[in-house]
């Protein structure tokens, strides 16, 4: 495209434009530099309430003088000096809120939004008549909506959401005291009870949002043109209304995680205005009719973990070039069908979920055409064939996850084309061959799970260019061959397991203490959890829609800090350095042929559980590990293990950590050597210790799945089921 710059030029008397510029100039600066004197009464009254509030931030430093220019959060009528408005978003105040600020007969706008006030919502309030907007949003009100907000005949917009103490029955007089209410948002906060039947006809109505309460009753419909409406994560039930009222206006509907159920309506999709539609976490049942065809403003639609089943749709949203579905989530339901054709002409989509199905047949070859696609999850179905090599067309992809299925055929090494991928997860299927070469390509690789398939090889050094490596599974397959030098040089690993396999001679005695995550022993909350909750990895799915068509990811992977080597062919001595890693958790050497005597545990103080069962294994039981309070999980069973345990070195708690070391025993309650305190198979003096349970080879299994849930932030988010966001403006 060229650019044209065009001259225009003015015939003027240069003394003459000169002049002019000049008063131009001052009329500006006057302008600019002009000062509001605060009404005396006003400004009293506003000192009085800053009087009251504790300020760390010292956000109302500014608060000095007359001038209501100069005055943060403060705006004044330029004429009189009133206040017409106050706006405290945001800057850390709490403490109580002064009566005197009621006493500003002129405020139009109220905003303390994100402080810290915590106590009720003040009587007073009711007193400014003049208010058209009170926003009181996250901080810690507690109690009831006082009826005198009633009076405030004025109000345009009521925001009480995030005050989780604030609850009661929604007013019934929330319908009908503002005939000019356009906003309502008392979301995440606890009310209960059903929904004013005069807020269903309040026509000045367009913003609505009840998400994240307690509310109950039958879905009811809507009377007005509303813009948004957020029910989200309440207890309604009965089935879906058509919101014909809405059908020009609606643009984002929220309905996730109640009680809904009955077929989905052909009606929704005359909601022509449509960009988020959010009905997962119902009872939503039977099959998709054809005729459900939604136009192509729907931006996302979550029709995810219901009941619904039969034929995936072969068109559910119309798509143009520019515009069409950018996220689609029909996981977690009886879907029986094959993935059909049609769904690789929704060019615009960003994030597909089909997983958790019934799915059948082969992976599109044309799911190639989707070349915005940033995730895809097909897991937990009945796919057959191979991986299409035509998948490398998806070129900005950063999660495949294909895990649970009937896949075969070898990993393509055409797929380093991917080199933005950031989770690839293949396990569980029948996928066979060796790790390819070309895989070094796809450098951004930070979560691989290549579990429970047929893979077979020796481990290259291609491995070695996922330097960004957090998750790294190749269990149960037939790898063989040596452990290579370079393994425990990924920085920022968390959990690596090679279990199942047929690796053979040392391990390697490498620099144990390149990991962050291996030699720091700092825990995070969710690993302070029982062991037994946290079997399997777990990653969570961060997706933003912005603006239209706009969508970023990010992930948050849980999983214990650990390493896993059994079930191998590993022989001689267990590296002393291994057991000095501070932040290890999770440890499992069992199964194999390791031969030598077990360096000392102490200085793994975050160790939770550790299985070195079944070698060849001599000498002392180590040092004391009294100081290893996290330790919940102990097999040393089935070594060589000889000599006297006494109860001064911790192990008393793990009495059946020692079946089958004949030469071993522990101190009796008297004091002496009893070979008859161990048990013949293990865990049996752990009886009625079920909670934290005993070390079986299956436990320490690990593999990993990646689950993805999808919910949405303020518009669709349940914290009591999603497991990622979506977040929208509205």
């Amino acid at each position: 495209m060229e650019h044209k710059w065009v001259s225009v030029f003015c015939h003027c008397n240069p003394l003459n434009l000169r002049a002019l510029l000049l008063i131009f100039f001052v009329l500006l600066c006057s302008n600019l530099s002009q000062s509001v004197d605060l009404y005396p009464d006003d400004k009293a009254s506003v000192l009085l309430f800053r009087s009251c509030l504790q300020d760390p931030s010292q956000s109302l430093s500014s608060w000095v003088g007359s001038d209501c220019t100069n005055w943060t959060g403060i705006t004044c009528e330029n004429q009189t000096g009133r206040v017409v408005s106050v706006n405290l978003t945001n800057m850390n105040l709490s403490g109580q809120i002064h009566p005197n600020l009621c006493k500003l007969p002129f405020l139009e706008h109220l905003v303390l939004s994100g402080n810290n006030f915590t106590c009720t919502i003040p009587l007073c309030f009711g007193t400014l008549r003049s208010l058209k907007t009170l926003h009181l949003g996250y901080n810690g009100f507690y109690g009831t909506v006082p009826d005198t907000l009633m009076r405030l005949w004025q109000l345009k917009e009521l925001v009480l959401n995030g005050n989780k103490d604030l609850g009661g029955l929604i007013p019934w007089w929330v319908g009908n005291f503002s005939a000019q209410l356009e906003k309502l948002d008392m979301g995440f906060n606890s009310f209960h009870g059903e929904i004013p039947e005069s807020l269903l006809y309040l026509k000045s109505l367009k913003y609505l949002d009840l998400g994240n309460n307690n509310l109950s009753g039958t879905l009811s419909d809507f009377h007005q043109s509303l813009v948004f409406l957020n029910l989200g994560s309440n207890q309604f039930s009965g089935t879906l209304p058509c919101f014909s009222a809405c059908v020009q206006s609606l643009r984002v509907l929220n309905l996730a995680n109640n009680s809904v159920m009955g077929g989905m309506p052909t009606c929704m999709a005359s909601l022509q205005a449509l960009k988020h539609l959010n009905l997962s976490f119902n009872h939503l049942s039977y099959e998709l009719s054809p005729r459900l065809v939604f136009s192509e403003k729907l931006l996302v639609l979550d029709l995810s973990n219901n009941d619904l089943s039969g034929r995936l749709p072969s068109k559910i949203a119309e798509t143009t070039e520019k515009s069409g579905l950018v996220l689609l989530d029909l996981s977690h339901n009886r879907f029986s069908s094959e993935i059909p054709l049609k769904i690789t002409e929704l060019k615009s989509l960003q994030a597909l979920f089909l997983s958790n199905n019934l799915l059948v047949g082969e992976i599109p070859a044309r799911i190639g055409n989707l070349t915005y696609l940033q995730v895809i999850d097909l897991s937990h179905n009945l796919l057959s064939g191979s991986i299409p090599l035509n998948i490398v067309g998806c070129f900005q992809l950063l999660a495949l996850i294909l895990n649970n299925n009937n896949l075969s055929g070898e990993i393509q090494p055409e797929l380093d084309a991917l080199d933005s991928l950031k989770i690839l997860d293949i396990s569980n299927n029948k996928i066979s061959g060796e790790i390819p070469l070309t895989l070094a390509g796809c450098k951004s690789l930070e979560i691989v799970d290549f579990s429970s398939n047929n893979l077979s090889g020796t481990l290259s050094d291609a491995i070695t260019k996922w330097s960004n490596l957090r998750y790294l599974s190749l269990a149960q397959n037939e790898f063989s061959g040596n452990l290579p030098s370079w393994l425990f040089t990924f920085q920022v690993i968390r959990m690596m397991d090679f279990s199942g396999n047929k690796f053979s001679g040392f391990i390697p005695d490498g620099n144990f203490n390149m990991s962050i995550n291996f030699k720091n022993g700092e825990l995070d909350k969710m690993q302070r959890e029982p062991f037994g909750t946290m079997h399997n990895v777990d990653t969570k799915v961060f997706i933003i829609v912005t603006g239209s068509t706009e969508l970023s990811f990010s992930y948050v992977l849980s999983s214990v800090v650990g390493i896993d080597f059994s079930n191998n062919v590993l022989d001689g001595e267990i590296p002393g350095g291994l057991f000095g890693l501070r932040g290890l958790q999770y440890l499992n050497l069992s199964h194999n042929f390791l031969q030598g005597r077990v360096p000392d545990l102490e200085k793994m103080r975050s160790l939770r559980a550790l299985d070195i069962s079944h070698n060849s294994l001599s000498g002392h039981i180590p040092g004391n590990i009294s100081s290893l309070q996290d330790l919940t999980l102990l097999d040393l069973s089935y070594n060589c293990f000889s000599g006297f345990v006494t109860k001064k070195q911790g192990y008393w708690r793990f009495p059946g950590a020692f079946a089958g070391n004949p030469d071993l025993c522990l101190e009796s309650s008297d004091g002496v050597c009893d070979p008859a305190s161990l048990p013949v198979v293990p865990g049996n003096a752990l009886e009625g210790e079920e909670d934290e349970g005993w070390i079986s080879v299956w436990v320490f299994c690990l593999s990993a799945f990646l689950s993805f849930y999808f919910g949405g932030l303020a518009l669709f988010c349940s914290p009591r089921a999603r497991n990622y966001i979506l977040q929208t403006k509205a």
